[in-house]
């Protein structure tokens, strides 16, 4: 103890002698400011742009003066002011006064593609959305605009052969006139060649199948980083390298960027709608193409298998099921064929459960695939007690507008008590789901939503020992204004038709109240009770929720919110059960940590305190 102590004297003194002399040193690197007379807009920003890193300490009087008058004149040539009078004083502060002078005009304007991007729309929706005409002042930005423009459209589209054969400005000032001339010739538009596979552990056929183009495609940067994503989210591989094959000896290097700067082409291609790049040393590669003949480039594919085996462990706490803990053995493959194994173990006070899910890929492995799902699960929570054991087999079709179909045929038996009414029941039921989830960004989603409606079906005919039709549905949205206002709303609806509800194990019931249901009541404590006041579960549930939130400051945000549901036997309950509150959100590092305290509006004295870690979905 007295070590420790002597340690602990000794940090807080260096801090009380480091610390003021931290303060001290502040560099006095100030930007230079001025008071700017006789021009505005856009003039008088770039003005002050290019005036904001002279260091006035480095300059006497009167090079300042000529510093200053002589970037003021740099930057509204820009502009096309080339004659303007610029009047400086220095103190007792800086102020110039400008007389602009006339201004340039364009007095001719030729722009001219040739070469296979003549008739490439987006070439030509460049041309069209040129602002400048003759007559119009002398603008220079759409200009230079428009040049990068061109060359970044090149880089994307495959016009590797590209050229600048004539792009020239002259100015006239003394005639107040200028004359535009550019020329692009595109060349020959580059197509894909053979894709070449290496380092694949998986049949190539799986790879070949996923890939965004075809052979003789013309070129598009876009498909090969798009073919790079879909190969990564196999879970397949752990690297995955894509990039045109260098065929000449001539080398014209592209050097990544020093200090995580953004690569050079992204400033070229500023204009463009965002979208997937490909990596420098691919675009060097694509760079240094032998000019003949042949306008097919073959693509080079290298892959690293990933781990085989690869495990989680995940800790957290929610008040509907206190502490709880999830261990996760996820193997991304297990044969040549890409075939999965999945198994998680999650445990907390009232629910404990074992899982699995085997999936095995089919032609197109992102999209449509087989999978065996199997689990045990018991649950001791208020007046429910169950064990329950099920294995579903399912077929599943991932859409181009991201919705997801599952046909699946589940077998379960389960042991229950509920409500103090105890049986055993095997069911045998096919269902079909329909769901899609949309979210970005990934940690705290600023937008998205989800859906998801499920029918199934089960009879006594097929040895079944209960016959029934239950339906779920679920909708959330999540939309932000101005970045700074969250706004959320949920609803979820349930039923179930049954000619004798008593088979119907718990896991099929429905129950409502809680953290992600209606907020201000205890956990799944909504529902119809039998004679001794115990929980017996519904045959409908309906719940709903509106939160508004607004950030506070950086990644905190206050919340108030209001919920409102119920489970029930008959639709059209007298009183649905309602709870509002406020809270607070925190997106922390290991995920948005939620704390809300709601008031159920049946009970007058009655608070309850909501704690979460996750996002909404």
């Amino acid at each position: 103890m007295g070590r420790q102590w002597r340690w602990l004297s000794a940090t807080r003194m260096v801090c009380f002698i480091a610390l003021p002399l931290c303060f001290a040193y502040v560099p006095s690197v100030l930007a230079l400011t001025a008071t700017i007379n006789g021009i505005g807009g856009d003039v008088e920003d770039n003005i002050s742009a290019y005036l904001e890193s002279i260091d006035a300490e480095q300059y006497t009087q009167t090079r300042l003066e000529g510093e200053i008058r002589s970037r003021t004149r740099v930057a509204m040539r820009v502009y096309g002011y080339y004659e303007p009078t610029v009047e400086v004083e220095i103190e007792p502060a800086i102020v110039l006064n400008i007389d602009p002078g006339p201004r340039v005009e364009i007095q001719d304007l030729s722009i001219n593609v040739t070469g296979d991007a003549k008739d490439d729309p987006p070439f030509k929706d460049a041309l069209d959305s040129f602002p400048l005409k003759v007559g119009d002042p002398l603008v220079q930005p759409p200009w230079d605009q428009l040049r990068s423009q061109f060359s970044g459209l090149a880089i994307e589209r495959g016009y590797f052969d590209w050229a600048f054969t004539k792009r020239r400005m002259e100015v006239r000032p003394y005639l107040r006139s200028a004359r535009l001339y550019m020329d692009f010739d595109s060349g020959p538009r580059f197509r894909f060649g053979e894709t070449n596979i290496t380092g694949s552990h998986i049949v190539l056929d799986r790879l070949h199948n996923m890939q965004t183009y075809e052979n003789n495609d013309p070129y598009l940067a876009e498909s090969l980083a798009t073919y790079t994503q879909r190969l990564v989210e196999t879970g397949w591989f752990r690297s995955v390298s894509i990039r045109p094959r260098l065929t000449t000896a001539q080398e014209l290097v592209v050097a990544p960027p020093e200090g995580g700067a953004s690569p050079w082409w992204e400033s070229a291609t500023a204009s463009q709608p965002k979208r997937p790049r490909i990596s420098s040393a691919a675009l060097a590669s694509v760079l240094t193409i032998n000019k003949n003949d042949d306008i097919r480039l073959p693509i080079d594919v290298n892959v690293d298998p990933a781990n085989r085996h690869q495990f989680e462990v995940g800790i957290g706490y929610a008040t509907d099921v206190g502490p709880r803990l999830r261990f996760s053995w996820h193997q991304p493959w297990i044969n040549s064929l890409g075939h999965s194994l999945n198994h998680d173990l999650y445990l907390s006070t009232p629910e404990q459960r074992f899982t699995g899910v085997y999936n095995v890929p089919l032609e197109d492995p992102l999209r449509d695939s087989y999978r065996l799902q199997y689990g045990v699960r018991n649950i001791d929570d208020s007046d429910t007690r169950s064990m329950q054991g099920s294995v579903e087999l399912a077929r599943r079709w991932q859409f181009d507008n991201d919705w997801i179909q599952s046909v699946y045929f589940r077998t379960t038996y389960e042991d229950f008590t509920q409500g103090g009414e105890a049986d055993k029941v095997w069911l045998y039921y096919p269902g079909i789901q329909w769901s899609r989830t949309r979210t970005r960004p990934q940690r705290f989603p600023l937008w998205g939503d989800r859906q998801q409606l499920s029918i199934e079906y089960s009879d006594t005919v097929w040895g079944s020992d209960a016959q029934f039709v239950r339906l779920t549905g679920d909708a959330e949205f999540i939309r932000t204004i101005s970045n700074d206002n969250r706004f959320l709303a949920r609803l979820s609806i349930g039923a179930i038709e049954t000619d004798d509800f008593s088979k119907i194990p718990p896991s099929l019931r429905f129950f409502a109240g809680g953290d992600r249901s209606v907020r201000g009541y205890s956990y799944e404590t909504l529902s119809p009770r039998n004679a001794e006041g115990r929980l017996q579960g519904g045959r409908q549930m309906i719940t709903s929720s509106l939160e508004y939130q607004r950030r506070v400051r950086g990644d905190w945000w206050a919340a108030t919110f209001v919920d409102t549901g119920d489970a029930f036997d008959n639709w059209g309950p007298h009183d649905l059960k309602t709870g509002a509150g406020v809270g607070v959100r925190w997106v922390s590092p290991v995920g948005p940590i939620r704390f809300d305290v709601a008031h159920p509006f049946d009970n007058d004295d009655a608070y309850r305190a909501h704690f979460s870690i996750g996002p909404e979905f």
